[in-house]
């Protein structure tokens, strides 16, 4: 991607590419995945980014070596990320134990974490730099699971990014597996919480039965030019940053009897509506919102502890341009408050049969948005010994192909203000009109901290 001209220009010099296998020899052997694992939609790498500042005592480790190590250690427990991916019969996917490892690159940048300037935040400057795809690495099957690079910095800092591939875990997932790294890094020897696999508690039923209503796989035709956010070439990538005053001037635009939901329903509402008026949808149009609902306690018994694979659903709501555009914000509030509570037990095995009666289909991207909540997974907290990062989080927004689908982010802004971030793809215009509806809602703060756009020029 293009960076900012006032990004800082540098030059990441890498090793080759090598293999991190665990550490000692694990189990050969074909393990299968959930039908909520196995979805289309979760069928792509999810890229993330950690940034570390100089620590003195840690002047004699190298972060390289230490999360190397720390990661062959992790594979010996988390076994199947070292595998890779087949297909078989009916698309269905299986993780082939193979050992092989996960993909590891070594990096030195002349550049200080200084220079990246006050506010780390997404876009984050020559990202492909940072996170270099090892070529055939973003395909699906017969290729690494996890890659991994880390990249020394001029001031003693140093960058982690990897990519993981959404088949193998959910967020929640992620944040155990990054627990037990960081633990071994420590000089842990196993894991505080040992991982466990049960992927056929969550396959389909027999026969397999669709019990609910799941709009957010329905099939719409595109039938509207410039409904569908990525047909326009000319994307912009741009953070924008929830603090206390953002949070307070939003909530003072909501009804009394909503005055106590929650942080995420007001920044996805929020979100939602002035991503719609910003794409100027018409107003008989159905858009649609989907929100990441991690089904862990939905489901009786619950989930066992250290279960790391997908146990996500993506209820949508569903409503016309013109009833989200032209009610209060108290109504997409409403809506999305109510769209969480569809999740249940009966929800998630309907979603697994779904999968396989339709042929493991794709999610309805046409005027959709996906939201997903990492806050609670605290990766920012993640520390190999050198602190805690000044950015942990996804490293763009998007999920895959799907442009449309956004993270809310733990940060903390340049004026030290705790807050939420969230990067966000739009074509260049619609972008710009989302920014002034946002500061519309915002009362007119003003949102300089929102960083500088990167530009992708090219069909996505």
């Amino acid at each position: 991607m293009a960076s900012a001209s006032s990004s800082p220009k540098f030059t990441v010099r890498r090793c080759q590419p090598q293999l991190v296998v665990p550490a000692v020899p694990t189990p050969h052997e074909v393990k299968p995945l959930s039908d909520i694992d196995d979805q289309e939609a979760l069928r792509f790498h999810v890229p993330f980014i950690q940034i570390y500042p100089k620590q003195a005592s840690m002047a004699e480790k190298d972060p390289v070596q230490v999360i190397r190590q720390a990661l062959s250690q992790t594979l010996v427990f988390y076994y199947p990320f070292a595998g890779r991916l087949r297909e078989g019969p009916h698309r269905k996917l299986m993780v082939d134990c193979t050992g092989e490892g996960a993909m590891f690159v070594e990096a030195d940048a002349d550049v200080t974490l200084e220079q990246f300037g006050d506010s780390l935040q997404p876009p984050f400057p020559c990202f492909h730099d940072l996170l270099y795809h090892v070529p055939a690495s973003q395909q699906i099957t017969n290729t690494p699971l996890l890659l991994v690079q880390v990249t020394r910095l001029r001031c003693g800092g140093f960058i982690l990014a990897f990519c993981f591939n959404h088949i193998m875990c959910d967020g929640a997932g992620l944040s155990q597996f990054m627990s037990t790294w960081v633990e071994m890094a420590r000089g842990a020897t196993k894991p505080s919480i040992p991982p466990v696999w049960r992927r056929e508690l969550l396959m389909a039923r027999h026969p397999p039965r669709i019990t609910c209503n799941h709009r957010e796989y329905e099939h719409v035709p595109d039938t509207v030019k410039g409904t569908h956010a990525s047909n326009d070439h000319d994307m912009v990538l741009r953070s924008f940053f929830f603090g206390p005053s953002q949070i307070a001037a939003i909530r003072g635009l909501v009804p009394p009897h909503l005055q106590h939901c929650t942080t995420f329903d007001l920044i996805t509402a929020c979100i939602w509506r002035c991503r719609t008026k910003a794409l100027q949808i018409k107003a008989d149009e159905d858009v649609r919102m989907m929100v990441i609902v991690n089904g862990r306690g939905r489901l009786n018994p619950p989930l066992p502890v250290g279960y790391y694979g997908n146990a996500i659903a993506y209820p949508a709501a569903v409503t016309t341009a013109g009833k989200l555009c032209e009610n209060p914000v108290g109504y997409a509030v409403e809506l999305i408050k109510k769209l969480k509570g569809e999740v249940t037990e009966e929800y998630m095995h309907s979603v697994a049969d779904l999968m396989v009666i339709k042929d493991r289909c794709m999610i309805t991207t046409v005027r959709s948005c996906i939201i997903s909540d990492l806050t609670r997974l605290k990766l920012r907290e993640a520390d190999f010994g050198w602190g805690e990062a000044v950015y942990g989080g996804v490293a763009e927004g998007g999920a895959g192909s799907f442009v449309e689908a956004t993270y809310q982010v733990l940060h903390r802004n340049a004026k030290g203000e705790e807050g939420i971030v969230l990067p966000i793809w739009l074509p260049a215009k619609a972008m710009d009109r989302f920014a002034k509806e946002l500061d519309a809602m915002f009362g007119n703060q003003n949102q300089s901290n929102t960083g500088s756009p990167s530009l992708r020029m090219s069909t996505l």
